[in-house]
């Protein structure tokens, strides 16, 4: 029992440290997201750029992760993908001050993005590791509440810049200073835990099993949700176009989205620790009609919309992710979550590209394409439902 509770306690040690972690990453990476929008729209780009350069962005995000949760599977390095990748992530940021044209935005966003794509895969399955002692769901959930308590800190720096006209440049320069946070706290969660496996007891259920059919199944449903879930810098590009909300505000309502998306994913996981897969069902059917709300509707129906929207980006990054380490074993995880991202970025890509360009002819065809093929998802969450948990 003593040996239990102490196993415990040191889960959520290191679960804490790495919110911290990604705490500071937010609010470098987030805080720079809420201004992209609006610095392109600057910049002289249309809605079909930003779009797709958001949308590529995610793709590089997602696809390059097989190959690196591959090579943590293989090698072992976990901590050396998960240095490199934040380094690159956190460090890209501040450059975007220097960008003069959105060509060159346009690159260090996608650089920025193969930073997580090296570190994402070898992150989750260390974090799945970790959070085995004390239930997948709540140690997901602890991790992506303290991830989105910088993601709100970062647009509300950014709204204070904007606020006090200090510009865009300014903003992401200020931005090196929690990059460099985010490093140093990272050094202090390998020195806290340099062999996370260690941390989990093995299942026999899933001890060898590796990419199962009911994996698969769960892949194809989540790449409905990535299809369909509009990316913020197509949001706040309408919102700067719209008129829906004064630029200084922008910044502000993407932090109180992040602020739902923490709050949220803690219920969520402690929920889907009790119920599975049913949570991600539920969740899905209620936020795919945000589209509707931000896009079609005035102030108020933006804000509900937003709202909607951060719960959907809490489940992303919380349930979702916690529920592929129910399926796959631990010596295919990295792999597993990094098979899962190229697909789930891939389709990504694939409907930013087409909410950018539907944008651009009529928004009424964005929303219904949005909202359609993300409910084209339940069908295969509810298929796991009597299965999983």
């Amino acid at each position: 029992m003593k040996e239990e509770i102490l196993l415990k306690r040191r889960a959520v040690y290191f679960i804490v440290t790495m919110g911290i972690v990604s705490l500071f990453a937010d609010i470098t990476y987030e805080g720079a997201r809420s201004i992209t929008g609006p610095f392109f729209a600057v910049l002289g780009a249309t809605g079909a750029v930003v779009g797709i350069v958001s949308g590529f962005g995610e793709w590089i995000g997602y696809a390059f992760r097989l190959l690196f949760g591959y090579a943590a599977d293989k090698t072992g390095k976990y901590w050396t993908l998960i240095f490199v990748g934040y380094a690159i992530n956190v460090l890209a940021v501040p450059l975007l001050a220097l960008a003069g044209n959105w060509e060159v935005a346009a690159a260090l966003i996608i650089i920025e993005r193969f930073g997580k794509a090296i570190r994402s895969p070898s992150k989750d399955a260390i974090l799945s590791y970790a959070a085995k002692p004390i239930g997948r769901g709540w140690g997901f959930g602890i991790h992506e509440a303290m991830d989105q308590i910088g993601a709100v800190i970062g647009p509300l720096l950014m709204a204070l810049v904007l606020y006090y006209k200090e510009g865009y440049q300014f903003g992401f320069a200020l931005l090196l200073i929690p990059a460099i946070l985010t490093l140093l706290v990272l050094f202090f969660g390998w020195r806290l835990l340099p062999n996370p496996v260690e941390m989990e007891k093995i299942d026999p259920k899933i001890a060898i099993q590796g990419l199962s059919r009911p994996y698969w199944i769960y892949v194809a449903g989540l790449c409905f949700v990535a299809a369909g879930f509009v990316d913020f810098p197509l949001i706040a590009f309408h919102f700067k176009k719209s008129d829906v909300f004064n630029p200084t505000l922008i910044p502000i309502l993407y932090a109180v989205a992040m602020g739902v998306a923490g709050l949220s994913s803690l219920v969520m996981g402690k929920v889907f620790d009790a119920k599975g897969i049913s949570v991600i069902f539920v969740v899905t059917a209620f936020t795919a009609f945000s589209a509707g709300f931000v896009f079609l509707g005035g102030f108020y129906a933006a804000i509900m919309g937003m709202l909607l929207w951060g719960i959907g980006l809490g489940a992303q990054e919380s349930i979702m992710r916690a529920f592929v380490a129910n399926l796959v074993g631990l010596n295919k995880r990295a792999t597993a979550y990094g098979m899962l991202n190229i697909w789930f970025g891939s389709a990504w890509l694939a409907g930013s590209i087409i909410l950018g360009l539907l944008y651009d002819v009529n928004v009424t065809y964005l929303v219904i394409f949005s909202v359609g093929i993300q409910i084209a998802a339940l069908p295969f969450f509810y298929s796991l439902t009597k299965g999983s948990t």
